[in-house]
């Protein structure tokens, strides 16, 4: 198994996203406060008070070395001054056997505006980047397995609750 290529400096990652729209990618260790802290609001947001998880989000994987953010930003209309706030996120651990996306969360202002499927590609690109042979492996909300196989997942197990939510465990083939 070859070791994960390093990953550059904090980067806008080039792909096509609704204008005004930037998709970004960094580690914790590269992220200024006010953007760790817009992207950590928009999942407690989420996954806290709309979706009522019972786990804690922040399990100590982004302190990680291979741990990467993905997000899309967009202009924030409550600041005047050109400042932007995380609109979706995603997050890429790098694990022995295999890729993992996880943390995956679109603001509800933003859904329907294909901003998910903007910030998993972008994960699955940095997965190709970063270990071209390994799988990635994903746990999903159950109501959610339709949209990732749309992405080349397929199931791979019985549902589980995780956060107190129905998830399937999903596996997308290096070759995909």
């Amino acid at each position: 198994m070859t070791a994960p290529r390093p990953l550059a400096t904090p980067s806008v990652v080039d792909l096509p996203a609704p204008a005004g729209a930037r998709v970004h990618r960094a580690r914790l260790r590269e992220l200024d406060p006010a953007t760790l802290y817009g992207i950590l609001r928009l999942r407690e947001t989420v996954f806290c008070l709309e979706q009522g998880a019972t786990d804690a989000d922040l399990d100590g994987r982004e302190l990680e070395e291979g741990t990467t953010l993905m997000w899309v930003s967009v202009p924030d209309p409550a600041v005047p001054d050109g400042a932007r706030i995380a609109v979706a996120h995603a997050r890429v651990l790098t694990d022995p056997e295999a890729m993992r996306i996880g943390r995956v969360v679109v603001a509800a202002s933003r859904r329907r505006d294909g901003l998910g499927r903007v910030v998993m590609q972008a994960a699955l690109e940095h997965c190709r980047a970063v270990a071209p042979e390994r799988e990635v492996r994903i746990d999903a909300q159950a109501y959610l397995e339709r949209w990732y196989a749309s992405m080349g997942f397929v199931a791979h197990g019985d549902l589980f609750l995780e956060a107190g939510i129905e998830h399937v465990a999903m596996v997308r083939p290096a070759d995909a």
